[in-house]
């Protein structure tokens, strides 16, 4: 039973449409195929949004801004991706959400805010673990934001957006070997600076 669940789900999946024939198919007029795009990529512009974000309610506004300037913007770009190949929709609607990101961020920092609310204690915790939880937390989101914007993109979009170096190198408008190295340099700047404490130090 178990398997033929397992055929029906990957033969549900063999026949979902591509992201490039909804798009084909918004252009030719059916205007379900758009929200069937927006369906199938709103957790990935919701995570990426919320690395900027100080509370998922803003994340959320900006999700909904991204898609509707998608729309807006929707009927001429993918007229112009029909005539020239590939549909990059996912792609092109990451740099759309990456933009707004960028945009929030400098209107005060705000993931600074962020660790004036630290997160809910995790079961087991003891005050002091939390403590030295939520400190951790609070070093990582600064040490981010001191990275240079090639790095903090790449490891925004590898991290919180789930995508793979050919998918940000198309989105930043890189080379997928310079999204790799990009990422390799936070990474290594972010474990720099917000070391593990020695037994000493604890």
């Amino acid at each position: 039973m178990k398997a033929l669940e397992t055929s029906l789900a990957l033969a549900e999946a063999a026949t979902e449409p591509s992201d490039e024939a909804l798009c084909r198919a918004f252009l030719a007029g059916d205007e379900a195929a758009f929200g069937t795009l927006v369906e199938r990529h709103r957790a990935l512009v919701f995570s990426l949004l919320r690395r900027y974000t100080a509370r998922p309610e803003d994340a959320a506004d900006l999700a909904q801004q991204a898609f509707l300037r998608a729309l807006e913007a929707s009927r001429r770009v993918f007229a112009r991706w029909s005539l020239s190949g590939p549909a990059p929709f996912r792609a092109w609607l990451v740099r759309i959400a990456l933009n707004l990101a960028k945009n929030h961020a400098r209107q005060g920092r705000r993931w600074l805010q962020a660790v004036q609310h630290p997160e809910t204690e995790a079961p087991g915790e003891s005050a002091q673990e939390s403590l030295e939880r939520s400190e951790r937390e609070r070093q990582v989101r600064a040490a981010v934001l001191t990275l240079p914007r090639r790095q903090r993109e790449v490891l925004t979009l590898r991290v919180d957006g789930g995508l793979g170096f050919r998918d940000i190198a198309e989105t930043l408008g890189i080379t997928e070997t310079n999204a790799k190295v990009n990422f390799h340099h936070a990474v290594k700047r972010l474990r720099a600076q917000v070391a593990e404490p020695s037994e000493e130090e604890r």
